[in-house]
């Protein structure tokens, strides 16, 4: 009878001992996730950023006169440029 108990208890110990190991096996990977994951959340939070920080150049009135002399060949207005339309016919 004891040599049964013996087997059964050496299988449960063995059955525990492996799902020691599997459990400590899967948390590492999950470790290994997370960290990784958060890796890549750093580096979306930095390109988050500069792409506000492009937005915010980008969007400057200063900027957009610079582009529109230079690539368009734009000029700003001057009293001087401006000519008025005036009603006729009354």
């Amino acid at each position: 009878m004891s040599g049964k108990l013996n087997v059964v208890l050496t299988t449960l110990l063995v059955g525990c001992a492996l799902s020691v190991v599997n459990a400590r096996y899967q948390a590492r990977h999950l470790f290994i996730d997370q960290e990784r994951l958060q890796q890549q959340q750093r580096q979306l939070e930095i390109d988050w950023a500069q792409l506000q920080l492009d937005q915010s150049t980008l969007g400057k009135n200063e900027r957009i006169e610079q582009i529109a002399r230079s690539q368009l060949d734009m000029a700003p207005l001057s009293p001087a440029r401006t000519q008025y339309l005036m009603e006729g016919g009354k």
